[in-house]
C-alpha cells in the first residue's frame, strides 16, 4: 500500500491552475522530498492530502484512505509539522506534548518524546515564551511523533536547527522510514534532502516535472560528475578523454579534474591514470540537488523526461 497516492490531482482558482494533472506515489518507508520553487503548488498539494482544500479533480489517498471522505481517520494516523508551528507561551513544552497525546488518545510518554527530538528534561518543564526557533522546531516535531504515526508531513522540518540539530533530525527520520514510517516533506535546504530522501518530487508551476532518484535525475540531466586524482607527478601524453564517457580532464598542480556522465567510468579512469603514475588521493565531486532543481525549474528539462518521472520500484 502506497503512503499517499495520488492521481489526476488539479486543483483551480479561477482561471489560474495551482496544480495540474499531479500523479504522485510515496511508498511506505519511503522518505520524500517535495521541492518546488515558491508559488509550485507544494502547499496547495499537501493542503489537499490533508483535506484542507477539496481538489477541482482528481483523487487523493493516504494511508489507502480518501483524502477528503476518510479525513478524520488519516488525521489520526499522521503527523504533521506545519511551517511556522504556533505554540501556548504560557505552557511547557511537556504540557504541550500531554496535550498532543490526549487529542490523540495515544500512549506515549512525553519524557521519550523530548529526548527523542534533543530537549533537556530541564527544558521541557520551561514554559515555551522563551524558547528559540531551534527549540520549538525540536517540540513540534516531538508533536509530530505523538501516536506513532504511519506517515509524516513535514514542511521546513530543519528550519531554525543548527547543523548539530540539523544531523539529529537526519538520524530521527532514518529511524522512523526504517520502522516503516513513511516521511513526506518540503525544505528549501537541499542539501538537506540530498543528505536524506530516497527519492524526490520536483514541482513547478503546478506541475510534477520530476520524481525519482536524486543519482537517476543526474543520469537523466546528462549532469556530470567529477572525479579529481591526486597524483605524484602528472603524465605525459596520458589520453583520458578516450575513454567512452569521459568529456574533459584539466590539470591543477599535481590533480587531474575528469569529467564524465556515466559513473561506470570511474574505475577505467582510475586504472589508467594508476598504470601511468602513483595516485595519492581519490575524490569524486557529483552535481548537487541545486544544480538538477535549477535545471528542472527553468524550462530545461531533459528531452526524456517521462523517463524522469518513472516509479522507482528497485
Amino acid at each position: 500500500m502506497a503512503a499517499i497516492e495520488t492521481k489526476s490531482l488539479t486543483k483551480r482558482f479561477g482561471d489560474v491552475v495551482a496544480v495540474r494533472n499531479l500523479d504522485l506515489t510515496v511508498e511506505e518507508g519511503e522518505i520524500f522530498g517535495f521541492l518546488g520553487p515558491n508559488g509550485a503548488g507544494k502547499s496547495t498539494t499537501i493542503n489537499m492530502l490533508l483535506d484542507f482544500m477539496r481538489p477541482s479533480d482528481g483523487t487523493a489517498t493516504v494511508l489507502g484512505y480518501d483524502a477528503q471522505d476518510e479525513s478524520r481517520t488519516i488525521r489520526d494516523r499522521i503527523g504533521i509539522l506545519p511551517d511556522g508551528y504556533r505554540l501556548y507561551d504560557r505552557l511547557t513544552a511537556r504540557e504541550h506534548l500531554e496535550f498532543a497525546i490526549d487529542a490523540k488518545d495515544a500512549t506515549n510518554d512525553p519524557a521519550v518524546l523530548i529526548d527523542r527530538v534533543g530537549l533537556s528534561q530541564e527544558d521541557a518543564d520551561r514554559k515555551v515564551g522563551g524558547y528559540s526557533k531551534g527549540m520549538t522546531q525540536r517540540l513540534a516535531l516531538a508533536a509530530a511523533l505523538v501516536g506513532d504515526p504511519d506517515l509524516l508531513i513535514l514542511d521546513e522540518p530543519s528550519s531554525g536547527l543548527d547543523p548539530h540539530g540539523i544531523a539529529e533530525m537526519r538520524e530521527l527520520l532514518r529511524e522512523e522510514a526504517d520502522r516503516g514510517t513513511a516521511v513526506f516533506f518540503s525544505s528549501h535546504i537541499l542539501s538537506e534532502v540530498d543528505a536524506v530522501c530516497d527519492r524526490v518530487g520536483i514541482m513547478n508551476d503546478g506541475e510534477l516535472v520530476a520524481q525519482n532518484t536524486v543519482e537517476r535525475l543526474r543520469e537523466l540531466t546528462g549532469s556530470r560528475s567529477q572525479l579529481l586524482l591526486s597524483v605524484e607527478r602528472v603524465p605525459t601524453g596520458l589520453d583520458l578523454t578516450a575513454i567512452d564517457g569521459v568529456s574533459e580532464v584539466s590539470v591543477e598542480e599535481s590533480m587531474l579534474r575528469v569529467s564524465f556522465s556515466d559513473p561506470v567510468t570511474k574505475p577505467q579512469v582510475v586504472k589508467r591514470v594508476d598504470a601511468a603514475t602513483t595516485v595519492t588521493d581519490i575524490k569524486s565531486e557529483e552535481a548537487s540537488l541545486e544544480e538538477l532543481f535549477t535545471t528542472y525549474t527553468t524550462g530545461d528539462e531533459p528531452e526524456d523526461e517521462p523517463d524522469a518521472r518513472m516509479e522507482v520500484t528497485a
